[in-house]
């Protein structure tokens, strides 16, 4: 058996954390529990590690082009210091992964990929680039990756920064200095909350040193705001109340972008890319599922593959489902048949035995008024 990756932050995790192996590395599932952790970034801010995500750099004079084609977003379309999230697919449409993808320079680019598929997509990538002039670096055992996310995010890093973290808006990027060391900083994230992704650049595994100064700066840096370190399990249950996708878990190579309700990234007025006539041909004759978000009306917690009715018919299943630490009721995501996708339609879940009232709602599932980086308080 192969034996568990592990993060430049290890140590600390170690003496600090309920470990758990995911996508192959020993991670942090929580420090102090899911529950505060999930709470400090909604309220204040949390600090993750996130190292374990795969990140490849992709430069030359075909770099545009080549990512144009394998992937669904309008590369054209992204300035310098600028990120988007995008989707790579197979022929028939079927999601490759899912990633953000930064514009350093002209024609360098960065992507982040999910842990579970590192190796996957850099394969996919180097397959696909022999007819282009391009390089593609696999730099994720080089670079630490930490996110700093909620309302308190950017005065946490401010107070520690060399440049003025207000002037990078969302989806932007750029370089700053934290206490000295040289990062690269996108204003991204996965908790549907304001904040940041760090990239401690040229730190390799065997010296992890600068990983860790940067990590406690911003720990220290926190503390007047209550910053908590959080693990994977608070990550989980913010991107669900959020709306945002695990891949394996909501999207896969057997579920398109439109039936994903992420056809916002697919760019079918740009050229050719890698899936595009298979999207084209669903659009047409229209999808059968889609993607719902799920609030629980009966107490109960949803699982992934539970079965979702209505009516007693059975119109689809759950994908994933958690406790949500801010609605303290069951919430999930699913999919169900297209007819029945309209918010407020009330379904049944089988929870173990027992049939368990709900509803579809609509992504975000907390009020986006009050939480999120959208909120007006």
């Amino acid at each position: 058996m192969q034996q568990a990756k592990r993060t430049h932050l290890y140590q600390f995790h170690r003496e600090n954390a309920e470990i758990t192996v995911f996508a192959g590395f020993e991670m942090p599932l929580w420090f102090k529990g899911i529950i505060p952790e999930h709470l400090a970034v909604r309220n204040s801010v949390g600090i993750f590690d996130i190292t374990h995500m795969g990140r490849a750099i992709i430069t030359g004079p075909d770099a545009e082009q080549f990512l144009n084609y394998v992937t669904t977003n309008n590369v054209q379309a992204l300035a310098p210091l600028s990120a988007h999230y995008s989707l790579m697919c197979n022929e028939k449409g079927g999601i490759k992964d899912d990633f953000v993808l930064s514009r350093l320079e002209r024609d360098k680019f960065l992507m982040v990929y999910n842990a579970a598929n590192r190796e996957k997509d850099y394969q996919w990538l180097k397959k696909n680039a022999e007819k282009f002039d391009v390089n593609i670096q696999d730099v994720s055992d080089n670079i630490a990756m930490f996110a700093v996310q909620g309302p308190k995010a950017q005065e946490t890093l401010q107070k520690i920064s060399s440049g003025d973290l207000s002037q990078i808006k969302r989806f932007k990027c750029g370089w700053t200095e934290l206490s000295g060391t040289k990062v690269f900083i996108s204003r991204t994230g996965y908790t549907g909350e304001d904040g940041f992704e760090i990239f401690v650049w040229d730190t390799p595994l065997s010296n992890p040193d600068k990983a860790v100064k940067v990590w406690n700066t911003i720990l220290e840096a926190g503390k007047e705001f209550g910053i908590q370190p959080c693990g994977l399990g608070a990550r989980d249950t913010l991107r669900l109340e959020a709306g945002l996708c695990l891949y394996g878990n909501d999207i896969d190579e057997e579920t398109t972008p439109l039936e994903a309700r992420l056809s916002f990234v697919v760019k079918f007025d740009k050229g050719e890319f890698i899936g595009k006539q298979a999207l084209l041909k669903q659009r047409e004759e229209g999808i059968k599922k889609r993607r719902v978000g799920i609030v629980m009306i009966d107490r109960g917690i949803p699982r992934a593959k539970f079965e979702i009715y209505r009516e007693e018919q059975k119109i689809g299943y759950v994908t994933s489902g958690t406790f949500s630490p801010l609605l303290r009721k069951g919430i999930a995501m699913g999919y169900v048949q297209k007819e029945h996708a309209k918010e407020e339609t009330e379904i049944t879940i089988k929870i173990r035995r027992k049939n368990a009232k709900a509803k579809i709602v609509k992504f975000p599932l907390y009020d986006a008024e009050k939480y999120g980086y959208r909120r007006k308080t």
